[in-house]
């Protein structure tokens, strides 16, 4: 009996050797709890706990010109958010914006009566195609797009639209991606069917602002090296396989013909050419193609994370670049804008949204100088853009009268 108690005893000491062999045996320190929590990437949202200084600006120093907006696409036609939305167009020294939700053609009159009927002096108006028309979806030879006078019919409807004060031209990236030829293949960006539209933009002083491809991760496989999983995950249909679609260099390559068969017209490459990642790319279109400029709508959060090639590009080529949000938005993405431009300040948030929506990362401010930020925020779209120098002036005049 007292054998046995003594190997129970044994067995017991052993026993919690074992258990604290296992555990950490420095004083004061903690033994881990439960493991943390797994999540989805969709789930983590990390709040950074750096210290820095914040410049709240609520206005921006300069008048602006906003020239990528949707007001149909966003505001639904609704009053009511219009009104709100000029308001705050006032309260950030927003002069005027350009909406890009004209649609060529009948409904044209219902987006111009809707911005236009009180609000006239404060938007300018582009129009885009209707190149399926009455056609059927699943029908690529019934659609608009593929009839043989449709170049001619849209040239004389450009005609008309610039008569009743229509400001430019926009082409959406569904050239290249989406829209199809009679026999079911996609419609090259420079497809010389429609030639007669670019010049006539040319001839009739309308910008044709032009949206091709997407950002480069938008075409790269969907691995865990993709920088833009999160986002991608959260919109399949922005994933441009190859097996299904021409690769980014493909589209931008019939672009870039494009802009060269067509050096008369004035083209306003959208997103910064969807090349913002890649700045030397950026340079040299410009470097090639005098008859091109680009905006910034949505890129700040690309822009904003190398705020040192960023800033030197703005620096290099300020009369080149136009203001743009891709908006309506809520205020607060208009003070990041606002911070981006005028600030050194430090990894900020570029969207008021808790989940970054275009990659998870933060920018910085390029701050720059006050002639460089006049010519961005106004100067450039008034010299490029019909319509946008008389409202301008108009604004500032109205502005400068009411100072005491």
């Amino acid at each position: 009996m007292k054998r046995r108690s003594k190997w129970n005893l044994i067995l017991l000491l052993a026993g919690w050797a074992f258990t604290l062999a296992g555990q950490t045996t420095t004083v004061g320190q903690s033994v881990p709890s439960d493991k943390p929590p797994e999540l989805t990437i969709g789930q983590f949202t990390p709040q950074p706990q750096a210290v820095l200084h914040t410049t709240n600006l609520t206005r921006a120093r300069f008048p602006v010109v906003d020239v990528h907006s949707h007001f149909g696409l966003r505001l639904k036609h609704d009053r009511q958010q219009l009104a709100g939305f000029v308001e705050l167009m006032d309260r950030n020294q927003i002069a005027v914006c350009v909406s890009l939700d004209g649609l060529l053609g009948d409904q044209l009159q219902q987006h111009t009566e809707y911005l236009w009927a009180e609000h006239r002096d404060r938007f300018v108006i582009f129009v885009h195609l209707d190149w399926q028309g009455r056609g059927g979806m699943d029908d690529p030879a019934s659609w608009d797009c593929n009839q043989s006078d449709f170049a001619r019919r849209t040239v004389i409807q450009l005609e008309a639209a610039q008569q009743r004060g229509i400001s430019g031209l926009k082409v959406f990236k569904s050239l290249g991606l989406q829209y199809r030829q009679a026999d079911g293949k996609l419609i090259a960006v420079d497809d010389p069917r429609f030639d007669p539209i670019w010049s006539a933009c040319g001839r009739l002083g309308l910008p044709v602002l032009i949206h091709t491809a997407d950002p480069s991760a938008f075409f790269e496989p969907l691995t865990p090296s993709n920088e833009r999983y999160e986002e991608l995950s959260r919109h399949p249909d922005w994933h441009f396989p190859p097996d299904r679609f021409p690769t980014r260099a493909e589209l931008h390559a019939a672009r870039e013909r494009l802009f060269e068969r067509h050096r008369q017209t004035t083209f306003i490459a959208a997103h910064f050419g969807n090349d913002a990642e890649d700045l030397s790319e950026t340079a040299r279109i410009l470097e090639s193609h005098p008859n091109v400029v680009v905006d910034f709508a949505s890129r700040i959060s690309e822009l904003g994370r190398q705020p040192y090639s960023a800033r030197e590009f703005f620096l290099k080529y300020a009369d080149r670049i136009l203001f743009a949000t891709d908006g309506p938005w809520p205020e607060q993405r208009y003070h990041y804008y606002w911070r981006f431009l005028e600030t050194r300040d430090e990894y900020f948030p570029y969207s008021e949204k808790e989940i970054p929506p275009q990659g998870l990362w933060r920018i910085y401010g390029i701050d720059l100088p006050d002639q460089v930020l006049e010519q961005i925020y106004h100067q450039n779209a008034a010299r490029i853009i019909p319509g946008v120098a008389e409202r301008l002036a108009a604004w500032q005049a109205r502005h400068a009268a009411e100072k005491p």
